[in-house]
């Protein structure tokens, strides 16, 4: 390699006269010790628990859907109308304290024995979940008591964690400032706990704050989104159907991977999470990947001596006479290495954010799509929208599972962009900029005959196949000249052999490169769709989706607030009339409310009887739909046509109220 060009090009690559020693990092013991800590704050814990469920019971005999079993079940998630914030904060605290608790020599402060370290990961497992329980049940009452400890807890956690990282920003952890960086999204989760706490309390005492715990079917979210779907859609204009041009086509791809709200749509509350988890753990493996690998390919690069020439001699490797020169090729070469691996890991990032971006634009896509009954376009066979023990199993993990698969996801990719960008700098680029080596390039040249007869062969064949063996007759195509056609493809047999080869090897990279793209996405299936649920990751997706949709569907809970509100209306109503006074008032209340009340319950008792017949996730639950065979339904839906005798008006009406009242 010319040395005067590796000078003008690279000048800050000159390596120090003497071997470079890596910083020694010595252990640092905080001021506010990680023991002592962790022992005060498991029985301030423990204390904000007693307080909690002391009062609850106090608060059980106004509200039965308080109290302790209220309390012991913080978060519901099947509710897509509670405030996500305090869920996804705790979660994502709890999701870096189990990422410190795997890379930490010492899983738990308690206890300095590395020897254990198994033992102790396990403990630490359900030690930190139990930790932080009750930053989340401090939300769990909408109480001001609550809203007021859970300000302090999260105060709590909050100064010491910065306490802890200002007095040791440096540790001797994989890199000086991993534990520092690698602690930022959980500083960032417990200061919007710190802040969101003390907003909760400040709304409250203003009055802004129901206290209500059951907030999911009294909202108005639901209403709006059985509004929105049942607007009349808009006419599509003849232009709009036709073909799109090129560039209108990449800004339509484009969008497709940009998440845009929807005032009529919210996500769940796990799905939310899922995301949040998503990009933490993302930043973590990528930090990991970054922290633990790129120090020592500087630390290398710096200590290069010339000692590194007759290293290479004995491999028989000369690059160079001139001990210097061969000191800065080697410099050079890792620098490229260096280089190389901050790319690929700069662009799996990338990829995973854009894979993550794209999969909240397909959950959208996929509820809605089952919320209106299309399970095929969904899941492409037909399926019941019921929970089951697999589908209950897969709903409490998947968004661990999420994580998991974002972490084994980005590592495979790092590796295989890291290995592949290697191959195109040391063979390709490098070559060509310095006029050396360029083995490749000689290997294919010396094909040329072969890739020659390739190029001409598929030329031949498409050439031809376009101006002899089609002909167009009134507007259709047929073939034409058939005896031709036969002998063409016998000749070409052989031929078309060696261009299969080298389909089939592309065809093993294009797939090998969807595969590891779309590792960390559980949302699609790597396999065929026929084969999809082999795919363990798309059939934990596909089983979430069935308890999500089953046991949160917008429209069933828009029926079933208004049946709850029109039973509140009456027993109001009823009350009324009982105190009322004595006089005309009083009976023409009672002959005016009960006509009202009872068109608008039979009104409602038949929305809600036709939502039932005509929701596919709701459909097995009637009592005369059960007797039908499986032929009578299509992906769900009734089929009408295949149907035995229905039932009469009366009993349809006798169900339906029976409906309403349960």
């Amino acid at each position: 390699m010319d040395k005067d060009a590796l000078d003008y090009e690279y000048p800050d690559l000159e390596p120090l006269p003497t071997r470079a020693q890596a910083e020694v990092i010595p252990p640092c013991d905080p001021t506010a010790d990680d023991k002592l800590y962790h022992i005060c704050i498991t029985a301030i814990s423990l204390v904000v628990m007693l307080i909690l469920a002391i009062l609850s019971r106090r608060m059980k005999k106004g509200d039965t859907h308080r109290g302790l079993p209220g309390l012991l079940s913080p978060v519901n998630f099947l509710d897509h109308t509670q405030h996500k914030g305090l869920a996804v904060a705790v979660f994502g605290v709890l999701l870096c304290k189990l990422w410190g608790l795997i890379i930490s020599p010492n899983p738990l402060p308690f206890t300095a024995d590395t020897q254990n370290k198994q033992n102790w990961v396990i403990l630490g497992v359900f030690y930190y979940p139990a930790l932080y329980y009750p930053l989340l049940a401090c939300g769990t009452l909408h109480n001001k008591v609550g809203y007021v400890l859970g300000s302090l807890l999260s105060w709590t956690h909050f100064g010491v964690l910065v306490w802890q990282k200002i007095d040791c920003p440096k540790t001797p952890l994989i890199h000086k400032h991993f534990s520092l960086f690698s602690s930022l999204p959980q500083i960032a989760c417990l200061a919007f706990l710190s802040f969101q706490y003390p907003l909760l309390l400040f709304k409250g005492f203003k009055g802004a704050e129901k206290n209500n715990g059951s907030e999911d079917l009294s909202s108005s979210y639901y209403q709006d989104y059985v509004k929105e779907i049942l607007k009349k859609p808009k006419k599509i204009s003849t232009s709009s159907v036709e073909t799109p041009s090129l560039p209108q086509r990449m800004i339509n791809a484009v969008k497709s991977y940009i998440y845009t709200p929807e005032e009529a749509f919210r996500f769940p509350l796990k799905l939310a999470i899922s995301g949040v988890v998503s990009f933490i753990t993302m930043y973590q493996v990528g930090l990991l990947l970054i922290s633990g690998v790129v120090p020592v390919l500087q630390t290398a690069r710096r200590g290069v001596d010339e000692d590194i020439a007759k290293v290479l001699a004995g491999f028989q490797i000369i690059l160079s006479p001139d001990k210097h020169e061969v000191v800065r090729i080697v410099v050079y070469y890792i620098w490229c290495v260096e280089v190389c691996y901050i790319a690929a890991m700069t662009l799996s990032a990338l990829v995973n954010l854009a894979m993550l971006m794209r999969s909240m634009v397909l959950h959208r896509s996929n509820l809605k799509g089952l919320y209106r009954g299309d399970i095929y376009n969904v899941y492409n066979c037909q399926r019941n929208i019921r929970p089951s023990r697999p589908a209950l199993v897969c709903w409490m993990g998947y968004t661990s599972f999420t994580a998991a698969h974002i972490c084994i996801g980005m590592i495979v990719q790092t590796m295989v962009f890291f290995l592949s960008l290697l191959v195109a700098v040391f063979l390709i680029i490098i070559p060509v900029l310095h006029r050396q080596n360029l083995i490749l390039y000689q290997t294919l040249f010396t094909m040329w005959p072969f890739w020659l007869m390739i190029i001409v062969a598929v030329l031949v064949q498409h050439i031809i196949s376009r101006f002899c063996f089609i002909k167009k007759v009134a507007g259709t195509r047929d073939l034409n000249n058939r005896g031709n056609l036969f002998l063409l493809t016998y000749l070409m047999f052989p031929v078309n052999v060696l261009i299969g080869v080298l389909l089939g090897v592309w065809r093993m990279i294009i797939t090998a490169l969807f595969n590891i793209v779309h590792m960390g996405r559980m949302d699609i299936s790597l396999l065929n769709r026929n084969v999809e649920a082999f795919d363990p990751a798309y059939r934990c997706y596909a089983h979430y989706l069935k308890i999500e949709v089953s046991q949160s569907h917008p429209v069933m809970k828009a029926f079933c607030g208004m049946l709850l509100q029109s039973m509140s209306e009456e027993g109001g109503a009823a009350q009324r009339s009982r105190d009322a006074e004595e006089g005309i008032q009083l009976v023409q209340q009672e002959k005016k409310q009960p006509k009202v009340s009872s068109a608008k319950r039979a009104r409602r008792r038949w929305q809600l009887l036709y939502t039932l017949v005509n929701n596919p996730s709701l459909v097995g639950t009637r009592k005369h739909f059960q007797l039908q065979t499986a032929e009578s339904f299509v992906n769900g839906s009734l089929h009408h046509g295949s149907v035995k005798k229905a039932s009469t008006k009366e009993e349809m009406t006798k169900e339906a109220e029976a409906c309403a009242d349960n």
